[in-house]
Order: C-alpha cells, then sequence, then structure tokens
C-alpha cells in the first residue's frame, strides 16, 4: 500500500477542498478495498451520491470518505443534518471511511467505523446558516465519533504503519452481530459497550452499574436499568469480547 497521494492528480484544481477531494479519492481508489470480504479495487459511485462514495462489487457494502488534514479529531463535520440522519437510519446506510493526511500528503490514518456502530445520537446537528449565507437556512451536522467503543474503529493505517489485512477483515467481521439486532437493542450494547471502554482490562460488575445513572437519562423510558446492564454483557460475552471470572468479575478479551 502507497501511503502517498499522486498530486499531479490535481494540478489542474485551486480550490483546497476539491483538491483534497481528487487526491483523497483516487488514493482510496488504488489502495483500499473492502473491510469485509477483502476485494479489491472499490467502485466508485456515480458524483453526488449523497452520503456515500465507494461501494463493493461483491459483497454490496457502501462506503463514504472523510479526509482530514493532521489528526484526527473527535468531531467530525459533515454535510447536511437531515440527509445524514435519514441515510444512517436506512437499511443500506453507509460505513465511514476517515483519512488523515500530513501537509506532504501522506496518509497518517486511514480507519472504517462499520455503519452498525452508527446511530441518530451520534449525529449533531448544527445551527441554520444566517440570513445573510448563500444558503440561508441550511442545517449542517458533525459525528461525534466519543460515542464509538474503541473496538468500532478498525484501523487499516495506524500512524502510517499499514495493518494486516487479515486482522482488517476479521476486526470488522467479528461485529457484524450487531447487524442482527434491532436498532433499540443495538442502542444498548454500543451503550454498555462504551462503558467498559473506560475501565481497566479487569473490571466488575459493580464497576458498570455505575454507569447507570447516565444509562437511565440515554434511555428514560427503561426502569430496569441493572437488568439492561446484566443481559448486555451477557450478549458480549457470548460474542467473546468479554470473560466472565465469577463472583461478578470479567475481563476484556479483544
Amino acid at each position: 500500500m502507497d501511503l502517498t497521494f499522486n498530486t499531479k492528480l490535481a494540478a489542474n484544481y485551486r480550490s483546497p477542498p476539491q483538491i483534497i477531494r481528487v487526491l483523497s479519492e483516487a488514493w482510496v481508489k488504488d489502495n483500499g478495498y473492502c473491510p469485509n470480504c477483502s476485494v479489491q479495487p472499490l467502485s466508485e459511485f456515480a458524483n453526488n451520491q449523497p452520503v456515500a462514495d465507494f461501494y463493493c462489487k461483491n459483497c454490496h457494502e457502501q462506503y463514504e470518505l472523510k479526509s482530514k488534514k493532521a489528526k484526527l479529531s473527535n468531531i467530525i463535520n459533515d454535510g447536511a443534518y437531515d440527509t445524514m440522519i435519514k441515510r444512517i437510519s436506512s437499511e443500506n446506510n453507509p460505513s465511514f471511511f476517515f483519512l488523515t493526511y500530513s501537509k506532504e500528503f501522506t496518509v497518517n490514518n486511514f480507519l472504517i467505523i462499520p455503519k452498525h456502530f452508527f446511530k441518530p445520537d451520534m449525529i449533531i446537528k448544527r445551527k441554520k446558516l444566517p440570513l445573510t449565507a448563500k444558503r440561508a437556512g441550511w442545517v449542517g451536522c458533525n459525528i461525534d465519533l466519543r460515542q464509538v467503543p474503541e473496538f468500532g474503529k478498525v484501523f487499516l493505517v495506524k500512524n502510517q504503519q499499514v495493518i494486516s489485512r487479515d486482522i482488517v477483515t476479521t476486526q470488522f467481521q467479528q461485529t457484524l452481530f450487531l447487524r442482527e439486532q434491532t436498532q433499540r437493542t443495538r442502542g444498548w450494547t454500543l451503550d454498555i459497550w462504551q462503558c467498559i471502554d473506560k475501565l481497566d482490562v479487569n473490571f466488575s460488575l459493580n464497576q458498570v452499574y455505575a454507569f447507570a445513572d447516565e444509562l437511565q437519562l440515554k434511555h428514560p423510558d427503561n426502569h430496569h436499568i441493572h437488568d439492561k446492564i446484566r443481559q448486555q454483557l451477557q450478549i458480549l460475552r457470548g460474542k467473546g469480547f468479554i470473560e466472565f471470572l465469577g463472583r461478578g468479575n470479567y475481563q476484556k478479551i479483544v
């Protein structure tokens, strides 16, 4: 995998956003592959496809690319709020590639967050553009990556180091069970997973119970938070992400 952009492709462009779009999309087309089935290359959608840039002809996964200079931040600027909410709530919502690059136009990080890790509350509505703006009244959004469990961030390139394709596809496929869940159940699983991420490798049930008030705010209609916590721990245990050690103690496996 060549981590350098082909800057010659943007010779006829002057707008920085256009230059990055051309360079990053060309790089993904030449170097990227489908994290789900490992097929290469990915195919490009026609221009102006809402919330999607690439797709895999083999398994039909869809991917949207977000590129940024320097470090990957927790908050990613995105497009229209209503479009994003509608797309990620649909059955064919895309997974998202996030690419960071240096001022020398080399790739620093390239990762994917599979679509089943996206929830509507990750999409933050921005203020309407003022009446004086060219697109007056338009409402954009940001993507809050802080709500994604660490295992949901699948790196293909990390700190300029290329990750083995086998590792990438294994990590991607380990979380596909989330697609079999209802949106509500998946939300609970992801919320508990986030809580576990904040704890040490070895943790106790009581430590997870300590997040009960926070979880109650996210799920105000549920009056059995502790029961739900135990249920979700059982799901993560059954999928091999945590191990039960006995006496209310657990250990993270991956």
